[in-house]
């Protein structure tokens, strides 16, 4: 069933790139034209982004407080999130020194001699404000840090209600009921909502093509070519960071996590991925109290692709318009994103954002934004998907070093020559596997 959906998934990317590019061929150069045919194309991953938006923060706040407080321990829950942070400042240097060397091997925008005329990049470098975003993170009102999606905000309320049932105990007990219902009940309807994920690949795929066309991957292509190797190499220290902790089990992680690294890729929304990532770390063997916890965590401190991207652009940048910036200087940089990149999740485009913001900064060209304008959503769909990957090892590996890390759940079993009254398999003849049947561990 997994497969078949994976197939499924890269087959309508296929077809997206197919049809983006007879209808960029067939319109021309008219680009108003190639932009509403797009947009009606992008209908269909927007309304696959709406029911994500719909079913976020319920998800996250039910399966958080449920984790919490089924875990009973204040002090696990300390030493969980003091691990799970460990590992985000680990990776954030990581990925940002990454994204300085690689800029400054390959030196992408040496050569591009582009002068500075002091126009608008088009971006609200004020979006950004370290202060502001500290403050963000606590919540003034439940209902509407619920109705704006404000994760991080969800993940502190959820927090107290979860420490706060333990503390009740048995009085809470009702309470816990209900909130473990609403977990099930919401796993249910992303279990709809995905089925959604095909048509709304196919439609961001052929969106992008049908304004772009192929061309731009042609014209950019070494910058796009550059970044994703950085990405790759990234990919595979975390993969063998992974493999140190978890063993030979990091590969069948990788397994697992290949549908919402799908559709993070192609929807370029890590919430887009977010229900399918939290079930496959089910399967892989995750207790839901863990993965509920550090995963939103995770979602607002741990945007391994995202902060490699920031490094990159903002030097890559600076190159373009022959700026040479000292060693000491990029440093310094690497540092304030190691900071202002934490605040990328609660902003609107993000890592644009993030990098404009560190231009201004270092009286660095802001205007230079708008250059990668045009392919910034091929680089968008890169790092989000270093995203999902980061996350999930992240996730997996506190997880072994709590010590909880279970057996992986197997898929369903198909048995062709089974009787066809057997029980577990009814008239389809199927054996279902212990993936379908709910125990303790993620209440």
């Amino acid at each position: 069933m997994a497969k078949r959906l994976t197939s499924i998934i890269l087959i309508a990317m296929i077809l997206g790139v197919i049809t983006g590019f007879i209808a960029n061929q067939w319109i021309g150069a008219d680009k108003d034209q190639a932009k509403d045919v797009a947009g009606y194309f992008h209908l269909l991953a927007d309304i696959f982004l709406h029911l994500i938006k719909m079913i976020i923060a319920p998800l996250v706040f039910a399966t958080l407080v449920s984790g919490i407080a089924n875990m009973g321990d204040s002090a696990a829950l300390g030493r969980i999130g003091g691990r799970a942070l460990l590992w985000f400042i680990t990776a954030s240097l990581i990925s940002l020194s990454l994204g300085l060397i690689f800029v400054n091997f390959f030196e992408p925008g040496v050569g591009l001699n582009l002068v500075q005329s002091g126009a608008d990049a088009g971006v609200d470098t004020k979006a950004l404000n370290f202060r502001d975003f500290v403050l963000h993170v606590f919540p003034t009102s439940m209902v509407d840090a619920m109705a704006t999606n404000a994760i991080l905000q969800i993940v502190v309320f959820s927090l107290f209600i979860g420490v706060g049932l333990t503390a009740i105990g048995e009085r809470g007990k009702p309470i816990l009921a209900v909130v473990e219902s609403l977990v099930e009940l919401m796993l249910q309807v992303t279990s709809y909502v995905m089925k959604v994920a095909p048509f709304a690949v196919f439609g961001a795929i052929a969106s992008v093509v049908t304004v772009q066309g192929l061309g731009v991957l042609i014209t950019f292509g070494q910058l796009i070519g550059e970044f994703y190797l950085a990405l790759l190499t990234l990919w595979i220290i975390l993969g063998f960071a992974g493999f140190l902790v978890l063993g030979r089990r990091v590969f069948t992680l990788a397994r697992y996590v290949r549908e919402p690294l799908l559709i993070a890729y192609s929807t370029a929304s890590s919430e887009a991925a977010y229900p399918k990532l939290l079930e496959q770390l089910d399967r892989f063997g995750v207790p839901r109290r863990i993965s509920s916890f550090v995963l939103p965590l995770g979602y607002s401190f741990n945007l391994d692709g995202s902060m490699m991207y920031a490094s990159f652009a903002t030097i890559f940048i600076a190159q373009a318009y022959n700026i040479h910036l000292p060693l000491a200087t990029q440093i310094t940089i690497l540092l304030v994103l190691m900071i202002t990149s934490k605040g990328i999740a609660a902003v609107p485009r993000a890592s644009l954002v993030v990098v404009a913001a560190t231009l201004a900064q270092f009286n660095l060209p802001v205007e230079g934004v708008a250059f990668i304008l045009a392919i910034d959503q091929f680089l968008d769909m890169g790092r989000t998907a270093t995203n999902v990957v980061g996350n999930a090892i992240a996730t997996s590996v506190v997880t072994k070093w709590e010590g909880m890390l279970e057996v992986e759940e197997p898929e369903y079993v198909e048995r062709p020559h089974a009787p066809s009254h057997t029980a577990a398999g009814g008239a389809a003849g199927l054996d279902l596997a212990p993936d379908m049947v709910r125990d303790e561990r993620k209440g």
